[in-house]
């Protein structure tokens, strides 16, 4: 699939790239982390969350609220689901990755969704971007089969256990963890997710 760059117009849609925050020091720490042949994904990790810059960050683009910071580093390159939150996700790309990327907006009535929808974007060493809550995504994906650490920032208590299991709205049978709702792909296999997305399970390679 073609693969797009977050500088470019497209991205608007789905996030933004953040400039002003000096991120090394989270970088540094990020390398401490590991790096499976999977994927890993750590919601709140302390070494990340003592780096100075974490302050920065929570006052700049949550504006003081609490926060985690954790990270979902490995070895993928499919999309296997998407999921959302209520509120924007910060990451900090510590080597490249690519991000598959969607709108929530394109969710059919019944809670499948169209793969074929989904744009692929380059996120380059270093970047700090924030993806909109309405941006549907899931975990990074490599570059030139390397692969990928990145930190994920998000309000505190984000995919930590689901509360009990409601039947309020359409929406709740989406309702994964706590504040993330997914839709699977039938071939990921994800265990107790709502397996709804339709077309291919996009790859990068």
């Amino acid at each position: 699939m073609e693969i797009l760059k977050v500088t470019d117009k497209a991205f608007q849609t789905y996030g933004k790239v953040i400039q002003g925050i000096d991120v090394s020091d989270l970088l540094e720490a990020l390398k401490e982390t590991p790096q499976p042949d999977d994927v890993v994904y750590v919601a709140s990790d302390e070494k990340l969350e003592a780096c100075p810059c974490v302050e920065k960050i929570g006052y700049s683009l949550y504006g003081g609220m609490p926060i985690q910071v954790g990270y979902c580093n490995g070895n993928n390159v499919l999309l296997n689901a998407v999921e959302y939150h209520r509120d924007s996700e910060v990451n900090v790309a510590q080597t490249d990755m690519i991000l598959i990327l969607g709108k929530e907006q394109d969710i059919e009535e019944d809670g499948t969704y169209d793969t074929g929808k989904m744009e692929a974007f380059l996120v380059p060493a270093g970047t700090v971007i924030e993806v909109y809550a309405t941006t549907l995504h899931y975990a990074p994906c490599n570059v030139n089969g390397n692969k990928f650490r990145a930190a994920v920032i998000l309000p505190k208590g984000t995919n930590t256990d689901a509360p009990a299991a409601q039947n309020n709205t359409k929406e709740d049978k989406l309702l994964f963890a706590r504040n993330k709702w997914l839709i699977a792909h039938e071939e990921a296999g994800i265990e107790g997710a709502f397996v709804g997305l339709k077309g291919a399970n996009l790859s990068v390679e």
